[in-house]
């Protein structure tokens, strides 16, 4: 096979896979999920505590690099 051959072959496959993502996309409408997420909102008390935990790390990382 010379690269002309291969280089016909690929493009009938680049062809090929552009036709089915256009199928797809009729069918499917978007791709795109349009599933809708429901965010969770945390308490200050929470968000705190996380702040607290999250400085500790960093002060221990802090003492750790000295």
């Amino acid at each position: 096979m010379d690269i002309r051959d291969i280089v016909a072959e690929l493009e009938k496959e680049i062809a090929r896979l552009n036709q089915i993502v256009t199928l797809l996309k009729r069918s499917n409408g978007d791709l795109t999920p349009k599933t809708e997420t429901k965010r969770r909102t945390l308490s200050a008390e929470a968000k705190k505590k996380i702040a607290d935990a999250q400085r500790k790390r960093w002060a221990k990382a802090k003492q750790a690099a000295k």
